[in-house]
Formats: C-alpha cells, sequence, structure tokens
C-alpha cells in the first residue's frame, strides 16, 4: 500500500481508501449483512489501508456507527473522514451536526470534516469560520470539501480557512474535472479524493450493456433521460459509454488484472490526486480494491485506456455532476 499526504496537512492517507456508503445497504446497494461489512472494514484495515470516509447521511448515522463500531479500537491507526450535509451549514446546526458524527464514532475528533454540498443560501466563508473554530478546539483535524466546482471552490479558497482536499467524482469513466476543476485544485495545492472511481460497478465489468444495469443505478448522464429515476434531461451517451468500457476490458487483460484494479490504478496516476475512494461490501472486495494500490501501469497502457475514454469525456463535457443538467457542482 502507498500513502500519501493530505493537501498542505501533516496527515497520511491510503492511496485506496475505503467508501462507507456501500456498507449500510439500502437505497441501491441492496440487503446488506452487518457482519459483513465490519468484516470488509477490517478486511481493508489489514491491507494496508488507513483512510475511511463516510458521512452524516449514509444510513443517517449508520455508516459512522459501524466503522466506529468496526474500528474503534484502531483509531489512531487510521484516518476517518466524514462529511455534513448542506442542510447543516448554519453555525449551530453545523457544530450539532459534528458532535453527533463524533458520537456516532465514538471518536473524540474527526481526521477529515468535508462540506458535502455546496449550500449558496449560507455564505462559504461563515460555514468554514465554524469549521475552524472545531478544528481550533481539536474536534477535527483537516477541513476539505466535496463537490465545489470552480465558482464555489473560489469563494472557499477565499474566505482564508486552510481547506485540504475536494471529493469529486471521477472515473476513466467520467472525466469532467479534468476541463477546469482538476487544474484550479493542483493550482490550490488540493488533494483530490476520487469517489465512485469504478462509476457504481461499470469498471468491474459485470455489465456488458446499458440494459445490464441495474435501474437504481442507471440515473447518471451516462444513460438516457428516460431510464427511471434520472434526474437529467440528456440523451445521455449510453452506446459511448459501452465502447469505453469494452475497451477498459482489454486493456485490463493485456495488463492481466481485474478491471476494477486497472480503473483505479489509472487514476492514482492522474495529477492532483492523492486517494481514490472505494467501496466494499464484503472482505473480498475490500481485499481486491486495496490490492490497486501496488499495480503499476506503463505510461503506454496509462495512454491507451485514456484514449480509449476520450470521446466520452468529450461527450459527457464539463459538467460535473454526474446526475443533474442543471449541474449544482459550478
Amino acid at each position: 500500500m502507498e500513502y500519501r499526504t493530505l493537501g498542505n496537512s501533516d496527515i497520511e492517507v491510503s492511496t485506496v481508501g475505503f467508501g462507507c456508503w456501500a456498507i449500510v445497504g439500502g437505497f441501491n446497494w441492496g440487503p446488506q449483512d452487518e457482519r459483513d461489512s465490519i468484516a470488509a472494514l477490517r478486511a481493508a484495515f489489514d491491507a494496508g489501508v488507513t483512510f475511511f470516509d463516510s458521512a452524516e447521511m449514509y444510513g443517517d448515522g449508520a455508516s459512522e456507527q459501524l466503522v466506529g463500531k468496526a474500528l474503534g479500537r484502531l483509531r489512531d491507526q487510521v484516518v476517518i473522514a466524514s462529511k455534513v450535509g448542506p442542510d447543516h451549514y448554519a453555525p449551530d446546526q453545523l457544530r450539532a451536526a459534528c458532535e453527533r458524527s463524533l458520537r456516532h464514532l465514538g471518536s473524540d475528533y474527526l481526521d477529515l470534516y468535508q462540506l458535502h454540498w455546496p449550500n449558496r443560501e449560507i455564505p462559504v466563508a461563515e460555514t468554514l469560520g465554524l469549521m475552524a473554530e472545531l478544528r481550533d478546539e481539536g474536534k477535527i483535524r483537516a477541513i476539505g470539501v466535496s463537490n465545489f466546482g470552480p465558482r464555489d471552490l473560489a469563494d472557499a479558497l477565499a474566505a482564508g480557512v486552510p481547506i485540504v482536499s475536494n471529493q469529486l467524482a471521477y472515473s476513466l469513466l467520467f472525466r469532467a474535472i479534468e476541463f477546469e476543476i482538476l487544474p484550479l485544485c493542483v493550482e490550490s495545492g488540493l488533494s483530490v479524493l476520487c469517489y465512485s472511481p469504478m462509476l457504481q460497478g461499470l469498471l468491474t465489468g459485470k455489465f456488458v450493456s446499458a440494459d445490464d444495469v441495474p435501474v437504481d443505478r442507471a440515473r447518471t448522464r451516462h444513460f438516457a433521460s428516460t431510464r427511471r429515476d434520472a434526474r437529467h434531461s440528456d440523451s445521455g451517451a449510453e452506446t459511448a459509454t459501452f465502447a469505453s468500457v469494452e475497451q477498459v476490458r482489454r486493456a485490463a487483460d493485456l495488463v492481466g488484472k481485474p478491471m476494477a484494479n486497472v480503473a483505479l490504478a489509472w487514476l492514482l496516476e492522474q495529477e492532483g490526486v492523492t486517494a481514490v475512494i472505494a467501496g466494499g461490501r464484503s472482505p473480498q472486495q475490500a481485499l481486491v480494491n486495496a490490492a490497486a494500490a501496488d499495480l503499476e501501469l506503463s505510461p503506454d497502457i496509462l495512454a491507451d485506456l485514456a484514449a480509449a475514454t476520450d470521446a466520452l469525456k468529450q461527450a459527457l463535457g464539463p459538467n460535473a455532476d454526474m446526475w443533474q443538467t442543471d449541474s449544482r457542482i459550478r
């Protein structure tokens, strides 16, 4: 496992992090046994994963509770991140949300506390001011944002409160941040943390066509707006998406490694990327994800993978919101 420093902080994280949404089940994940979730978290740690990313909205606190239950005795050996939702950015609500997350985790501090989405009704400088107070009180070690585009990120940086990271959707099949957001993060010295790095399973190779994808996952702008539960008005890019999946599959076959590992390893070679946040619902999934940190791809393979997904990148464009035409990421 490789470890990198989070922004300009003194916090080191494993390059493969554990995303803690799927461990609660429900939503589009399906039923989940708590014993499997705890076993997955511990297997990830045993494989060298030290970075665990949760949020208050993941199972309404259930995810944080599972992390605390599985890793509480290892607290000083892991980096735990969580996110507060935009409905809780008012000062009194933000403090209460932080305290609630700490109770769920059974910890007296968070290593990284992130603003989950922008909220333009409350000045970000006001929200970050309280985040700084929480940091000064020792309740959090570092401050991050998530889903912040150029405008919101510029406002956050102008607030004068040090930010170490921006968590964004980024994968071989969704490269929208490369247009504007990734260069700004690099210029500002922010760590990019990649969520949905396998695009909800599409880069594991288990879906061959758009019709193979469960309806509750076929909601992103990759799929036609006529798909059930879609929240966008785009025509989609289903043909380009699955042509890209097939080309990534062929590249993985050349490397002789699972598609998922190749997809994660490609991300870890991109400038500005500090860690990929990959979910796992079983010990086996956690171990497969962790193995990506040790995979080195040749320059030719890296270039081939980028070329294989360039057409899809152009089709989806710079809108970094995977789900909505009217982007919330600005």
